[in-house]
């Protein structure tokens, strides 16, 4: 379910605990005026009255100045890239408003939506907020240990969430066509169920009222030449009205491009996902490139936003590395699995090659490219890769149904 993520961030004892409290109407945290009570992220799913589906945040204090409190500040700093909505807590009984300015100055270098809650305490001098160049309309006074300033702050919150436009997932689909899904079943294909690309797909297909046929394809057989394979897809295709895209896995490439009809449109899971995730198909289309002017001594990294068990020939860690390798024998190639990409040094490689990201939201799948974009650091993907290798007239082929 997509959510609108919102993230509570300030101090240790601005009052981040007891607003994701007051927000939940539960304890959701432990609230506690002993100084980084948060000792990790509270997560919280609930539904925002006005709102909707939400994640909620509740993030330790940034200041902690400790060796934990740098790890802890690290989290809270890709936590605050990645969420829709930043609420900046700031408690009244300072005067020095330098931890926040720091918050609100990375808000604003990721052009992060952001608002300041001032958690007015009953007993405590109160100060107003002199921050720079800050406009006073996103900042709301409130106590927050008083259960009714929930019904002066829900108003305030939803007026700031930018709800993201929901894009279709397939945009190109006609109603009372066809389309063929190829899936090349292997050894790593899960049980008694599809992947979460295919069955996205499948649902998308029949929800506007076109027709969706999956077709595992051998690829072993495929690759041998073997006549009878090809022969299957072929009587497939002949046997389909109204046929208006195959959409292949990436790694099936090699055999869909040549053995699929010019005239029907072309694409990929990946190449789906990326493009439904981030909106920027635009941005790995002109990653790609950077390999016809790759180093001898080039370094890639390519990643992959989930974590699974790899064995055999594996798309991330042996196929595309041994194309590679074919190609640049003296290049690096590294990895990254889930959490790791947020540790690496980005900045060391020529090229990122990254996965559909279909297990991760869309925040954070669109956060990894903003991050790459700010730091001039080319990105692609699988699916464009694998179509790439294939040659320019097949990577056209597979991002014309999205142009």
């Amino acid at each position: 379910m997509k959510r609108v993520e919102i993230g509570i961030f300030g101090r240790m004892n601005a009052g981040k605990s007891t607003l994701m409290n007051l927000l939940t109407q539960q304890e959701t945290s432990i609230v506690d005026p002993t100084p980084g009570t948060t000792a990790d992220h509270k997560i919280t799913l609930f539904e925002l009255h006005g709102i909707g589906p939400c994640k909620i945040f509740d993030t330790p204090g940034i200041d902690e100045e400790t060796i934990l409190g740098q790890k802890k500040r690290k989290k809270v700093i890709q936590t605050l890239r990645e969420c829709d909505l930043a609420i900046i807590t700031t408690p009244s009984n300072i005067a020095d408003f330098s931890v926040e300015e720091e918050l609100i100055s990375l808000a604003q270098s990721i052009q992060k939506t952001y608002i300041l809650v001032h958690n007015i305490f009953d007993s405590t001098p109160q100060h107003s907020i002199k921050f720079k160049e800050v406009d006073t309309s996103i900042i709301k006074e409130a106590n927050l240990s008083e259960e009714n300033s929930r019904e002066a702050i829900l108003p305030f919150i939803k007026k700031y969430i930018t709800k993201t436009k929901e894009h279709s997932l397939l945009p190109f689909i006609k109603k009372d066509h066809s389309y063929v899904l190829i899936i090349p079943m292997d050894e790593e294909t899960p049980e008694k169920r599809l992947l979460r690309p295919q069955s996205m797909a499948v649902e998308e297909i029949t929800r506007n009222w076109a027709y969706s046929i999956t077709y595992r394809m051998d690829l072993k057989k495929a690759r041998a030449g073997n006549i009878e394979e090809k022969r299957r897809f072929d009587n497939l295709l002949n046997h389909i009205p109204f046929l208006d895209a195959v959409i292949t896995d990436s790694q099936a490439m090699d055999i869909v491009s040549r053995w699929t009809p010019k005239q029907v449109q072309l694409t990929t899971f990946s190449i789906m996902m990326i493009q439904h995730g981030t909106q920027r198909l635009s941005k790995f289309y002109q990653g790609v490139n950077t390999l016809t002017t790759l180093k001898e001594n080039g370094k890639i990294l390519i990643c992959e936003a989930c974590n699974h068990s790899r064995i055999q020939e594996d798309i991330g860690t042996v196929q595309i590395p041994n194309i590679l390798k074919k190609r640049y024998p003296n290049i690096t190639i590294d990895h990254s699995f889930g959490r790791e990409f947020e540790d690496k040094n980005l900045q060391e490689y020529d090229l990122i090659i990254h996965c559909g990201g279909c297990m991760i939201s869309a925040q954070k799948l669109t956060q990894r490219v903003v991050n790459l974009e700010v730091h001039h650091i080319p990105i692609t993907n699988y699916g464009i890769f694998l179509s790439w290798i294939q040659g320019q007239e097949v990577l056209e082929r597979v991002v014309k149904p999205w142009i």
